[in-house]
């Protein structure tokens, strides 16, 4: 249990994060509570991405003839963190990549059929939509737990059902989904699983938990990564059918490192993405996730105690909150921006507002450089401005 202590306010709320804020240069006028979307990128991390593009202006050519076995000895060490095989990830740009390498290597058709829930990530989902028909589960946002999740999944499952694709943890509504139980009755279907696991890495104890078939994740999230690092991890049975994007030198060599090379770009997020998984062993993983969970509960408890917001259902020992909006608010993806854009310039506040037909909602996330005043300056804040 983290320390508590009295804010400004008089409210008890977890103690700062030990030198957490001066990990990062993020600006400290804003309340950055949404470090789910994005992430940031630690100071120590910084500074070895940018000796890596120090290193590559330097000598061009010692560096990108250098990048593969680099890329695989980064792959190593990330996988150790992951709990993974390291010959059975391999290292892209970002989930939505991974997604599209992912079905590409299912040689899906237009009769084939790819179930997804309404709280899946849009382009995630429309890697699907390009490959196949879709079959879209519709979960409330009220469903009470993961139990109730799972059966209304499964219930989707029809003979038609070749992939389905979940969400580890739902963006929107920041959820568990794709649990192991949920996975082991899939698998028992024959029914081949996707896990969309973009904010698994470095919040997840063991982020490919349940095995699925393809699993793929953000590592610029809660792993402390640059931006342009994530992973896709592959069962044994599927490597040899994953497409390299582009046609490789390492072709080859076949998966993960047809995947990984693809000649002339900036490798210098993936070589430095093990020093973010690094640092956040450093500060000792379960010590982070325990403050970021309760941080992150005290400011949802905050806004929940306003008139018009309402709490969805929640994993306890997850850094993000999701709570319903006013009937009237967020419907749409222009309505949700708005306001989002709205509580960022009235509040100097940044959190994720989601939308919804009948009504949408705002998520807020903890991490080791937030503290509890900054979930009481959203809530009066907000309170004011719902009003």
């Amino acid at each position: 249990m983290a320390t508590q202590r009295m804010t400004a306010s008089g409210a008890a709320g977890p103690a700062a994060f030990p030198g957490g804020a001066e990990l990062f240069r993020l600006d400290p006028a804003v309340a950055h509570l949404n470090h789910g979307s994005f992430g940031a990128v630690p100071l120590p991390v910084s500074r070895v991405r940018e000796g890596l593009a120090a290193e590559a202006d330097a000598d061009p050519d010692a560096f990108f003839l250098a990048v593969p076995g680099r890329l695989a000895e980064a792959r190593r060490r990330i996988a150790a963190h992951l709990g993974a095989d390291p010959e059975g990830i391999a290292l892209v740009s970002n989930a939505t990549e991974a997604a599209n390498l992912a079905l590409g290597a299912l040689d899906l058709g237009p009769e084939d059929e790819v179930l997804v829930t309404d709280h899946g990530y849009g382009t995630v989902t429309g890697a699907a939509a390009r490959r196949a028909r879709v079959a879209t589960v519709a979960l409330d946002p009220d469903l009470p737990d993961e139990d109730a999740v799972a059966a209304a999944v499964l219930a989707a499952v029809t003979p038609r059902t070749k992939v389905v694709l979940l969400d580890a943890i739902s963006s929107p509504t920041a959820r568990t989904i794709a649990g192991p139980a949920l996975l082991t009755a899939l698998r028992e279907r024959g029914v081949v699983t996707v896990v969309d696991g973009a904010h698994a890495p470095g919040m997840l104890a063991e982020p490919l938990a349940g095995e699925p078939d393809f699993w793929f994740g953000n590592l610029h999230k809660w792993a402390y990564a640059p931006a342009g690092s994530a992973v896709l991890a592959v069962a044994r049975r599927h490597r040899d059918r994953v497409p390299a994007p582009v046609p490789s030198w390492e072709d080859e060599h076949g998966f993960p490192r047809a995947v990984e090379y693809r000649a002339t770009t900036d490798y210098t997020g993936l070589l430095a993405a093990p020093e973010g998984l690094d640092l956040l062993a450093a500060l000792g993983a379960a010590k982070v996730r325990t403050h970021n969970a309760e941080l992150v509960a005290y400011g949802a408890g905050l806004l929940a105690g306003l008139p018009d917001l309402t709490p969805l259902p929640y994993d306890g020992s997850l850094a993000m909150r999701s709570l319903r909006l006013p009937r009237r608010l967020a419907r749409t993806h222009p309505e949700a921006a708005a306001l989002r854009e709205h509580i960022a310039a009235r509040l100097g506040c940044r959190v994720l507002v989601w939308p919804w037909p009948t009504g949408g909602g705002i998520r807020v996330s903890a991490q080791i450089y937030n503290r509890p005043e900054e979930y009481e300056r959203l809530a009066g804040g907000l309170r004011e401005l719902l009003a």
